[in-house]
């Protein structure tokens, strides 16, 4: 009987916390006075300002970040073709040197007398390329070819009786050169017509 007089008790006395229990309150703004309502309503206003100020500064934050990314990667770019072209205006002085080597030659070639500084002469000149080449500086390779302006300078047009020759270089005046893939001199050529 003790066991039941227990019982009855907790279940009254769970009852009693039931009811005693209060809602969370709820606010009704149809009981508001008119200053508690505008005083909701302004701030809710100035969390609608907040929050737009909030997604306004991450739209900064990420905008600046794209910009300073691509400032970063442009000024890499810029600072590896500096790198690459770098000796560019020293290697453009050099090419008329050259010149100057392929115009002794094609004097010397064919005279007997000369033909051992003549053979010293290309040994030079050959030396000369091979640096040149380590530094990544190519010649264009023009005759036989279709005239193309980003390497090719026409400086004359010669008739040709072949169809398949014309618009194609038939002679090279001056030799142009690549640094790396970067015209540094355009080749002057002769083209068919």
């Amino acid at each position: 009987m003790e066991k039941h007089e227990n019982n009855t008790e907790n279940q009254e006395f769970e009852n009693r916390t039931l009811d005693d229990a209060t809602p969370e309150p709820t606010i009704d703004t149809d009981t508001l006075t008119p200053d508690q309502n505008l005083e909701d309503m302004e701030a809710a206003a100035e969390s609608d300002k907040m929050a737009d100020a909030c997604r306004e500064w991450q739209d900064k934050y990420m905008r600046l970040s794209a910009e300073f990314d691509n400032f970063r990667k442009r000024t890499l770019k810029e600072k590896m073709d500096l790198i690459a072209s770098g000796g560019e205006e020293i290697i453009k002085a050099i090419i008329p040197v050259v010149d100057d080597f392929e115009r002794a030659i094609a004097a010397l070639d064919g005279k007997e007398h000369v033909a051992a500084e003549c053979e010293g002469v290309k040994l030079i000149y050959q030396k000369f390329l091979d640096i040149l080449k380590t530094k990544g500086v190519t010649p264009i390779e023009a005759i036989g070819k279709p005239l193309d302006v980003d390497f090719h300078d026409a400086v004359a047009k010669v008739p040709v009786p072949e169809d398949d020759r014309k618009g194609t270089v038939i002679d090279v005046v001056q030799t142009g050169y690549l640094l790396k893939d970067k015209v540094i001199r355009f080749a002057k050529v002769v083209v068919g017509e």
